[in-house]
């Protein structure tokens, strides 16, 4: 391979969800830096780059960076551009998509979004996080000592990540870019859509009381619902409740459901964290005596705090209020009138 320096500006052609797509590369390419034209390749030999997927996703496209020792000259047309899935350094795995036929154009970043010429078969492999995928060019002519040809950066290659199929006296093998001579990464790259992971989390607090209305020295329960309207699943999520001091041996209970999870119980103020999928809830199930001689309105607030990576995107609903006031007997008790005999 002949090798030359040169200092392009990189072109790319990003499609409108440029926001949930991420570009996979080994290269350190960026405009106007340095990098070397690979010039010299035969026909039916390849370049690879084994690149990693940072989520789980679809691969939508391929780029290659394309260049000739002068970056003015005429189009090209390649062999094909082949996604294998992994296989055993240096060769790749089983065929996953092909692009027959890539037209290249000179000193830019190539990209290429469809299977057919005519753009309406789009590319579309499926990837899952960390998994490895290989992108190779194959050469369809020889293309002389100038090129034009595939480009790597110039700060060193990295093992494992780049490939050749090349001629070797009539025999074609997969070999380490390296072990030819290369001394830099591909800019060889994948265009993966990474869907975008919702975070909101809509999560809400209510309260009831029974009986509606208290007497003092009588049981006052209350049920507490703490639910989570998503989309997306709130897993640190706090409820808190301090319970008034005319209320004594609190004790409580939590059950769980839609995959929620929260201690099963306990007894005075609550403070915990719960973890809540969307469409879950936890339901507390409070017991409590009414301190003799309590008058006026007993009111106890439940509070809960949705924590990262979810965000609670209407924090209105976060609380929750339980006033309640003394049965009838009571109020008459309270004004000082004698029940009548």
């Amino acid at each position: 391979m002949r090798s030359g320096l040169l200092g392009a500006m990189l072109a790319t052609t990003m499609s409108g969800a440029a926001a949930v797509e991420v570009t996979v590369k080994n290269d350190s390419l960026v405009d106007f830096s340095a990098g070397v034209v690979q010039a010299g390749f035969v026909t039916g030999e390849r370049a690879a780059s084994w690149l990693t997927s940072p989520c789980t996703g679809n691969l939508v496209a391929a780029q290659i960076f394309w260049r000739s020792q002068n970056g003015v000259s005429g189009k090209v047309l390649g062999d094909s551009i082949t996604i294998h899935r992994a296989g055993t350094f240096p060769t790749p795995g089983e065929i996953a998509q092909q692009i027959f036929g890539p037209l290249l154009t000179d000193n830019v970043i190539n990209e290429y979004r469809y299977l057919d010429e005519n753009n309406t078969i789009p590319l579309v492999v499926p990837v899952t996080q960390n998994e490895t995928v290989i992108v190779s060019f194959t050469f369809a002519e020889t293309l002389g000592a100038s090129g034009p040809s595939v480009v790597n950066d110039t700060d060193g290659i990295q093992p494992s990540r780049n490939a050749i199929y090349a001629d070797i006296g009539g025999t074609f093998l997969w070999l380490g870019s390296s072990t030819l001579g290369v001394n830099g990464d591909w800019v060889i790259r994948a265009v993966i859509d990474c869907p975008v992971v919702p975070v909101n989390a809509d999560v809400s607090a209510s309260i009831s009381t029974t009986p509606a209305s208290y007497t003092a020295g009588a049981p006052l329960s209350y049920t507490i619902t703490i639910a989570n309207a998503g989309p997306a699943a709130a897993p640190g999520t706090t409820v808190v409740d301090v319970f008034p001091p005319s209320l004594s041996a609190v004790t409580w209970t939590c059950s769980a459901t839609g995959g929620a999870t929260c201690v099963s119980g306990g007894s005075g103020t609550i403070a915990q964290s719960v973890s809540l999928p969307a469409g879950s809830a936890t339901t507390y199930t409070v017991n409590a005596t009414v301190a003799p001689g309590t008058t006026g309105v007993i009111s106890n607030t439940v509070t809960t705090v949705v924590g990262a990576p979810a965000v609670d995107p209407d924090t209105e609903n976060n609380s929750a209020t339980a006033n309640t006031l003394p049965a009838a007997n009571d109020l008459i008790f309270s004004s000082g009138f004698e029940p009548l005999p």
